[in-house]
């Protein structure tokens, strides 16, 4: 049964999400899965490319103005929401889904952090990358 997004930061997480698969397709990434849910965590997307495993994690803002989005002054930065505990638990995910869909030990992995910042009022979005986030 698909999820079903109730509340506006479920609706905006969700947009985020799809807007960072775009942005993985456009960089020719392969999307494997979507939503890989385990009762202990959730991977929001695993892709692959140059023989490579890499699983995103998404996170999404909605702001008024994309203006200097990158280089955010104010004391919140959605990538601040990487908690340790979060980080526990998304590392546990990882090794569930290698184990269970048997990735070979030699497989490359790694974890990436896409913030997506999107401007709901003008429909766009910009993408920080952040790259193999130590587990």
């Amino acid at each position: 049964m698909p999820k079903v997004f109730t509340s506006e930061k479920q609706k905006i997480g969700e947009l985020g999400e799809s807007v960072a698969v775009k942005f993985l397709m456009k960089h020719n990434f392969s999307i494997l899965e979507r939503n890989y849910t385990k009762k202990w965590g959730e991977i929001d997307v695993i892709t692959e490319k140059d023989s490579k495993l890499y699983f995103i994690e998404v996170k999404s803002v909605a702001r008024e103005t994309l203006d200097n989005v990158l280089h955010e002054t104010s004391d919140y930065r959605p990538e601040d929401n990487m908690h340790p505990w979060k980080l526990k638990r998304l590392s546990r995910t990882i090794q569930t889904y290698l184990l269970s869909n048997k990735v070979p030990e030699e497989k490359e992995w790694q974890l990436d952090l896409l913030v997506v910042f999107l401007d709901m009022k003008n429909r766009k979005a910009k993408i920080k990358t952040i790259s193999d986030v130590i587990l």
